[in-house]
């Protein structure tokens, strides 16, 4: 079975959605549609061969974190506004461009983080509590049907991009080994939710 190209649902964009910086709906949907069509031409080489779908391949937190660089990369090619941080790790990881020095910051306000993850409703962790316009998409892996060849593509189901401040975080619990994190509390969330822009379910 030949591997499916997925695409994004237009219909399902929030048309009152009040974006930052410029920021499109027609933004969201080509940088979701650029990861889609990666993947659909890196599976499709892959399974030819006889091998595993990236999805597959590749543990978890290693996808998301692909996912996010990915979307950070194409949101930046397609804004009009925003450009990758070209600080290592630096935060947010869309700034604004101009406002930082050869467009770089170690932790800077003007800009968008965004974050990827498979909790339905947006919740994920962050390095720590800041002031900031987070995004953060939603998506599922078909991890379970069989054979895996006839497996869904991965599809992002929710997109969220919305202001919270400090104090809509609550820090978690850290471990001896563990490096401190904080994530959105109830109300925090919910406040992000509010701040939908695409959404399948």
């Amino acid at each position: 079975m030949p591997i499916a190209r997925n695409s994004v649902d237009v219909s399902r964009f929030n048309r009152q959605a009040h974006l930052p910086y410029s920021l499109r709906l027609q933004d969201f949907q080509m940088a979701l549609q650029d990861v889609y069509d990666f993947l659909f031409d890196v599976n499709a080489h892959l399974t030819k061969k006889g091998l595993q779908r990236l999805d597959d391949m590749l543990r978890p937190a290693i996808l998301s974190g692909v996912l996010s660089d990915m979307l950070t990369a194409s949101l930046a090619k397609h804004s009009r506004v925003l450009t990758e941080n070209q600080y290592h790790n630096g935060h947010p990881d869309l700034v604004v461009q101009g406002v930082y020095p050869n467009n770089a910051v170690k932790a800077g306000v003007e800009g968008v983080e965004v974050k990827t993850t498979r909790k339905a409703g947006g919740a994920v962790d962050t390095h720590g509590a800041r002031e900031q316009w987070m995004c953060v998409f939603v998506y599922r892996v078909d991890t379970e049907s069989e054979p895996a060849i006839e497996r869904e593509s991965m599809t992002f189901t929710e997109a969220y991009l919305g202001h919270v401040t400090i104090e809509d975080f609550r820090r978690n619990p850290r471990s001896e080994l563990g490096t401190r994190t904080a994530t959105l509390h109830k109300e925090g969330i919910q406040k992000l939710r509010r701040s939908w822009v695409y959404r399948l379910d």
